[in-house]
């Protein structure tokens, strides 16, 4: 690989390319440490102009690329293999903002840019970037159209693929396509940037992207619900979707489980109750004539009269609003500090969910005594994390998170839903993929791989089961 190595220095500079052992660390092994990989190398391109170059020198040498943004995927989908030969391309050098329009409402940012930083560059203008989840202060924009990821404002704006109006991406060739569209409607024959959003790299590089963005929040309401009972959730949901409209942004699930882990790890927390499940609510406006407090009031006094909520607090400041947001979102850390999980990231018809939860609670308690169930997720666009924290002894039994695993999708795939709803495939979930996947599916899968990527270098494993070995390329 010396003279493979060599040309890729050519292209990038001596600063662009990593190949000390102690350099590849951070980008051989996924967020959560489950999956380790050892790359060839770590090309760092700061343009599209050298990821194009690299990818070209993959295709002459027959190297595999494995393309990585921030590294907070929890699916393995950025991890190289244990081979050696393949080539990690990271993005974090192309973190440039390349335009904000307020007219267009548009934010153009290059692969590399971290999440934060776009949002950020939204409300300087007065506008608004509402994609929005936990590791957005590390993730970076291009990981979060390859996985499509989801957030805290799907409910209100939909997942990464219904903000991204363009985006420019590197083929296994080393063709740069250009899809930079900023427009909102365009029937002119296929619209092929849905290939990409959501292929977790398998089918090309994302270098660039164009999010649509959103009126600016001028006020906003936060408030934790105390259930009566699980059952009650749809009714509530209902009810709040029904008297605030467009207004809600966020329904969150938090189980008396999630709600404890991640109060035993953070140092201080304000959460207004001890036990029961709850909710997390969120209400936001562009305008500020209208009473959106006295609507939030309303609507929880209704559910509180109904039966269906025992207790609610409306956050009374920034601040305390931060607190319940920290609650939530350290549940993940609260978890991982617990021991490792098998972390289950489901979706089903919203109708569905509570009997989904019971359902799983149910079989976790009956089939795996000891291990102990975390539930918490999305609501409003029926997104359960169902996570699993084994016992010392179960952790250590061979076949243990398979049968975990097949215990809860089965149940999923009955209900009529997805295996994984925002944290993707990667090479976690390939032979679940397979499995729950109708033969169909997965054929038409492999064919747009194929036509896309013959050499199947692109991402190697992810998604679809790797195919070189058997199928060799010409």
């Amino acid at each position: 690989m010396t003279v493979f190595l060599d040309a890729v220095t050519a292209v990038l500079g001596s600063n662009g390319l990593l190949t000390d052992p102690a350099d590849l660390v951070p980008y051989a092994s996924d967020w959560r440490g489950k999956i380790d990989g050892a790359p060839l190398a770590v090309a760092r391109p700061s343009s599209t102009a050298q990821v194009a170059a690299v990818v070209r020198l993959c295709l002459e040498h027959g190297v595999a690329i494995v393309p990585q943004g921030g590294n907070t995927g929890l699916a393995g989908g950025a991890t190289p293999d244990r081979s050696g030969t393949q080539l990690v391309v990271a993005l974090d050098r192309m973190t440039r903002i390349l335009d904000v329009d307020p007219i267009d409402n548009v934010i153009v940012v290059e692969a590399g840019c971290i999440l934060t930083t776009a949002q950020q560059a939204a409300t300087d203008i007065g506008r608004l970037l509402p994609l929005s989840f936990g590791a957005e202060g590390s993730a970076r924009v291009g990981g979060a159209v390859a996985t499509n990821a989801g957030g805290i404002n799907v409910l209100r704006y939909g997942n990464t693929r219904q903000l991204v109006l363009g985006i420019e991406v590197v083929l296994a060739d080393g063709h740069v396509l250009d899809l930079m569209s900023r427009l909102r409607k365009d029937n002119a024959g296929y619209d092929l940037k849905q290939l990409f959003i959501g292929s977790e790299g398998t089918l090309g590089i994302v270098t660039a992207v164009c999010l649509r963005l959103s009126p600016r929040i001028v006020q906003m309401q936060t408030a934790v619900l105390q259930m009566a009972s699980l059952g009650g959730v749809l009714n509530l949901y209902a009810m709040l979707s029904a008297d605030l409209g467009e207004f809600l942004s966020s329904f969150e699930l938090i189980s008396p489980q999630a709600r404890a882990l991640s109060v035993a790890h953070l140092p201080k927390s304000n959460w207004p109750f001890s036990d029961g499940w709850a909710v997390l609510v969120e209400v936001g406006s562009g305008s500020a004539h209208i009473d959106l407090g006295g609507l939030l009031e309303t609507a929880l006094a209704t559910a509180i009269e109904a039966g269906i909520v025992e207790d609610a607090v409306i956050a009374q400041s920034d601040a305390q609003r931060d607190a319940f947001w920290l609650v939530r979102e350290s549940i993940t850390e609260g978890e991982r500090a617990a021991g490792p999980s098998i972390k289950h990231d489901v979706s089903v018809p919203i109708s569905c969910l509570p009997a989904l939860i019971e359902a799983c609670e149910a079989d976790i308690i009956a089939t795996f005594p000891g291990a102990r169930a975390n539930v918490f997720g999305h609501v409003g666009d029926g997104n359960v994390h169902f996570n699993v924290i084994p016992s010392l002894e179960q952790r250590a039994e061979p076949g243990f998170e398979a049968r975990v695993n097949a215990c809860i999708h089965d149940r999923v795939a009955a209900a009529g839903g997805s295996i994984t709803a925002e944290h993707g495939v990667g090479q976690l979930r390939v032979q679940e993929l397979a499995h729950y996947k109708s033969p169909d599916v997965i054929k038409l899968m492999r064919q747009i791989k194929r036509a896309i990527d013959p050499r199947q270098a692109m991402n190697p494993g992810k998604v679809l089961a790797d195919e070189r070995a058997t199928n060799p390329p010409a």
